[in-house]
């Protein structure tokens, strides 16, 4: 192969939500098993900053990286297929490119010039594109732009790929994802939202060299001909995606239509051999084949869009393939847990996970839920908000402080055993205020942490404001609290625990954040293991 890194764009057309994500991750991991070195880039045309503002309701969940970017839920579908880390420069939004651009104006390199969409904006976005390619790292980088063709804000991307796909020659190729609604009244799949789609991206002068079908039911050959002569393009780079039972299958559906094999023609190398996925495969034998399943509860404020908790969601996919069990999860809205019904909702669980978030919503049914759990012996697991609240309920029902609060929720509280940092405390701007990313956390010998990490040290990612308060540090020792992760740094608390109790642990990162397919996650494999053997 050539030295060059190869481009590869992934656009969207007639709806949003196809799945591009899906199809950019599965086409890297078939390149990946064939031994080529991938990554994926999200281009965002959002003129927010980074995700990490948004609603989970607005945008699903917010993906943290290792080096604490705030980015697209589509990361993490990027790092649990390929099990590579990845970074800042890996999601670009508009407002970025524009923030990038007007503050190089305002210092003035662009000479006095007219400051413009073309070229100003469609470079800047032309570099972020190629700043991956320039570490020399990756021989192959995969670029998914958000949205949909002919969406106004999406233009400058469709325009920088335009120039690209100039610049680059053969070094680059354009996959376009597109539907083909089946119509039930005439019994048959219709192709003319495809054909205006690809004519909407041959007006921005760019012309798709794969298309890959969204479809509820099987694309004929006769289909397959229509759509390759209205679109320009080759009968076999007609690609059928059918929806698949699991997003973790379509790499498999993927290789039998030859996707990596066409995309590695287009962009001229000899395709050799076949992609190495036994691992893959492996595991979704596992997946299909569960010996046992086993109900757990997930608690939180955002359950009616789960996508607000999709890494963890994800995270017991990949732990229950790995003890041979199918996760059941009952999502359940927090904010309807009361002292007088937690028993009932909570009745038949075999596990808890009480779920991150900000604000005080639903706070109090997090606080039962916990309660339920350590009187119950039902095995829990918390995570940053999950185990703050932890925190507060310990405090309140074993140490008798009974209005302990985090300072977040309560600021008048005489007992904020969750509380900011004193560096934290006269900062106004959202974003940048919080521990973010990976912080190294020192597990204590002879605890549940240290047996499941069976290492002394471990990293995480954070993405929090509030921290446990170090002044009560002795009272919950005394009352039995394990404090069994430390940042050995700042000397945070990072993993509470329980003695009495079959598996009782909290932690102040995000665990899910790091599971991937190959190395589910060891928390939340000993939590769903946990739960197999609650009797």
């Amino acid at each position: 192969m050539s030295q060059n890194t190869k481009y590869i764009f992934v656009t969207g057309g007639v709806t949003s939500s196809l799945g591009k994500g899906i199809i950019s991750a599965s086409l890297a991991k078939l390149l990946q098993a064939r031994g080529y070195t991938v990554t994926i880039q999200k281009l965002d045309p959002y003129i927010n900053v980074d995700p990490g503002t948004l609603n989970p309701y607005e945008h699903g969940e917010c993906y943290v990286t290792e080096d604490g970017a705030e980015t697209d839920l589509d990361l993490g579908h990027y790092e649990r297929f390929l099990n590579v880390k990845t970074s800042q420069a890996n999601n670009v939004t508009t407002g970025r490119i524009y923030q990038s651009v007007i503050e190089k104006e305002r210092r003035g390199e662009y000479l006095g010039k007219t400051v413009q969409v073309i070229p100003h904006i469609t470079d800047e976005i032309k570099n972020r594109i190629k700043l991956l390619g320039k570490t020399g790292q990756y021989q192959f980088i995969i670029t998914e732009i958000g949205g949909t063709v002919g969406d106004i804000e999406s233009l400058p991307y469709i325009e920088a790929v335009r120039q690209l796909k100039w610049e680059l020659g053969n070094d680059c190729t354009v996959i376009h994802l597109t539907l083909l609604p089946y119509l039930s009244t005439s019994g048959e799949l219709k192709t003319k939202p495809t054909q205006h789609s690809v004519k909407l991206l041959l007006e921005y002068g760019v012309q798709p060299d794969i298309l890959v079908c969204r479809a509820e039911h099987a694309i004929n050959s006769d289909i397959r001909r229509k759509i390759a002569l209205f679109c320009n393009v080759e009968v076999d780079a007609v690609i059928e995606a059918l929806d698949a039972s699991t997003i973790y299958e379509v790499p498999v559906f993927m290789e039998k239509e030859e996707l990596d094999v066409i995309t590695l023609k287009k962009l001229g190398i000899t395709v050799e051999g076949v992609p190495q996925l036994e691992k893959w495969k492996e595991f979704l034998f596992k997946f299909h084949n569960p010996k046992q399943e086993v109900n757990i509860g997930l608690i939180g404020k955002y359950v009616e869009l789960k996508d607000s908790y999709k890494s963890i969601a994800e995270s017991f996919i990949h732990a229950g393939a790995v003890n041979d069990c199918k996760v059941k999860l009952h999502w359940i809205h927090s904010e309807s847990l009361t002292d007088e019904n937690v028993k009932e909702k909570l009745k038949g669980l075999k596990g808890i996970l009480v779920a991150p978030g900000f604000g005080n919503r639903g706070i109090e049914g997090k606080i039962e839920a916990i309660k339920f759990a350590r009187e119950n012996n039902v095995p829990f697991f918390g995570i940053c908000l999950g185990m703050q609240c932890a925190v507060i309920e310990f405090a309140r029902n074993v140490l008798g402080l009974k209005d302990a609060h985090s300072r977040e929720m309560n600021p008048a509280t005489s007992n904020p055993v969750i509380d900011l940092l004193e560096a934290q405390k006269n900062i106004s701007h959202m974003g940048g205020t919080m521990r973010l990313g990976a912080y190294p956390c020192r597990l204590e010998e002879n605890t549940l942490a240290h047996k499941i990490y069976n290492s002394n040290e471990t990293t995480e990612r954070h993405r929090h404001r509030y921290e446990f308060n170090n002044e009560y540090l002795p009272k919950f020792r005394e009352a039995g609290m394990k404090l069994s992760g430390i940042n050995p740094d700042a000397g945070l608390v990072e993993i509470i625990e329980l003695n009495d109790h079959p598996f009782f642990i909290g932690v102040q990162f995000h665990p899910e954040y790091k599971s991937t397919v190959e190395k589910p996650h060891p928390l939340f494999v000993a939590f769903v293991k946990a739960a197999i053997d609650k009797k």
